[in-house]
């Protein structure tokens, strides 16, 4: 089970290394085809555009196809990315091929919580979720590490302008061809394949998980729950489990508008700005914030099943309030020194301690199983949507002459403060704990409610 989930996971790695591909190139980018502050915002997100798009139609795909399709699909539009974007002559083609490799992000991002979270029984559930944002982490740091070196290859630093994003981009083809690969010896999720009326093939997969008697028990679960399923949309507003869908979609939400992103993505032109770092310099401190994401990630997949969810979100969003404030009053202040990138790596561990991986675990047990592939698309969906926003406007909040002025690149920082605030009293209020207990026993708590 945990080789199929290690499988599974690497679409993540995958979700990671195409999103987080564009923080090294985006500077050379904004060179090579002479961007300005909105259509460099819309190269960095054009991807999330195509994640949105993923994430509408993985929904549908996961119920007709199954899991294991979807992330084949998955896995081809990875690679066909990773090679149209290492290719173009015109920024309109270099949008496009980012765009497919997006709609591949999409699909990943909800299908692999999901198939994940379905084969895994509750006790571990947690934990083999929080793999799989692990995976996402070291796709990111991977990259990082790929993009610092290939800015190293050539004498010519003009080579980076014309060739290097290239590179950065194409590297991406590797992961993507052993991810197909791979795929094609995982087994289909056992829920989707009760629900086809394959019971004896789910029964087979789910015995090699627990044992014959976990199996059989799993199985009644799963079709008791099947057998009160319907294919109406409306399905999703009904008493207590509209309550779901309305905290899975803010939980996506806060996600992402935490600002999280912005360092992902823009966080060597962070570097660069307000702490005057060289190229090579401000690659080689977001290897270090990829460090100190990856280490807390890690300690997030052991104590989530511990500790529980909800503390470790708290205790998160929280921290990431008190990182923000400080950064944005540091750079407000001109105080950068060291105070930059402490405030930073404070906020990327606040952030893979909690909301990275912990979101994911959540989203993945809250929904019932009769509405369980459309609640995670549309949760998913608005999850790209407040993603594609985030990194759209910052540049165009960084870099406006006003804001500048007046705030000293600090605004942006305060915005994101703003919603973390908002977040930590939504979840003491509103979100509840699910740890060790069933995917059953949660949808029974919201018929309940």
């Amino acid at each position: 089970m945990s080789r199929v989930c290690a499988v599974a996971a690497v679409g993540g790695l995958l979700f990671g290394y195409d999103t987080a591909v564009i923080s090294g190139a985006i500077g050379f980018l904004q060179t090579h085809f002479e961007l300005n502050p909105a259509m460099k915002g819309w190269t960095a997100s054009s991807a999330l555009a195509g994640c949105v798009i993923g994430a509408v139609f993985a929904g549908v795909l996961n119920d007709r196809l199954g899991r294991r399709k979807v992330l084949i699909l998955s896995a081809i539009a990875f690679l066909v990315s990773a090679i149209g974007t290492a290719l173009p002559n015109t920024l309109t083609t270099f949008i496009i091929f980012r765009f497919i490799g997006g709609m591949g992000v999409g699909a990943a991002s909800m299908t692999g919580p999901l198939y994940i979270a379905e084969i895994s029984p509750a006790r571990i559930r947690g934990r083999m979720v929080s793999w799989n944002q692990f995976a996402i982490i070291f796709g990111i740091v991977a990259v990082y590490f790929v993009n610092y070196f290939i800015v190293h290859i050539p004498d010519d630093p003009t080579w980076n302008v014309t060739t290097g994003w290239r590179w950065m981009f194409g590297s991406e083809a590797i992961p993507a061809t052993l991810f197909l690969l791979l795929l094609l010896f995982v087994p289909e999720s056992p829920r989707w394949l009760t629900k086809q009326g394959r019971e004896d093939k789910a029964l087979a997969i789910l015995s090699q998980v627990e044992g014959s008697d976990y199996a059989r028990s799993e199985v009644d679960a799963i079709k008791a729950n099947l057998s009160e399923e319907s294919n109406s949309i409306g399905q999703l507003l009904q008493p207590g489990l509209r309550i779901a869908i309305v905290i899975g979609i803010v939980l996506a939400v806060i996600q992402q508008v935490c600002g999280i992103n912005v360092f992902l993505y823009y966080g060597p032109e962070i570097f660069k700005t307000i702490s005057s770092s060289k190229v090579d310099v401000a690659l080689l401190q977001q290897i270090v914030v990829g460090a100190v994401m990856l280490l807390f990630t890690v300690t997030a997949t052991w104590t989530v099943d511990r500790i529980g969810r909800k503390p470790l979100m708290i205790f998160g969003f929280f921290g990431m309030l008190i990182s923000l404030t400080g950064l944005g009053v540091a750079a407000y202040m001109n105080q950068i020194s060291a105070w930059t990138l402490i405030f930073i790596l404070g906020f990327i561990a606040c952030f893979a301690l909690s909301a990275g991986p912990v979101t994911w675990v959540i989203l993945s047990e809250i929904f019932p199983t009769k509405v369980r592939g459309r609640a995670m698309a549309t949760a998913t969906v608005c999850l790209w949507f407040a993603n594609l926003a985030i990194s759209q406007t910052f540049p165009m909040m960084d870099e406006n002459a006003w804001l500048v002025e007046k705030f000293n690149h600090s605004f942006p920082f305060w915005v994101y403060a703003i919603f973390c605030l908002a977040s930590v009293i939504f979840i003491w209020r509103c979100v509840p704990e699910t740890k060790g207990k069933t995917l059953e026993q949660i949808e029974k708590q919201w018929l309940k409610d």
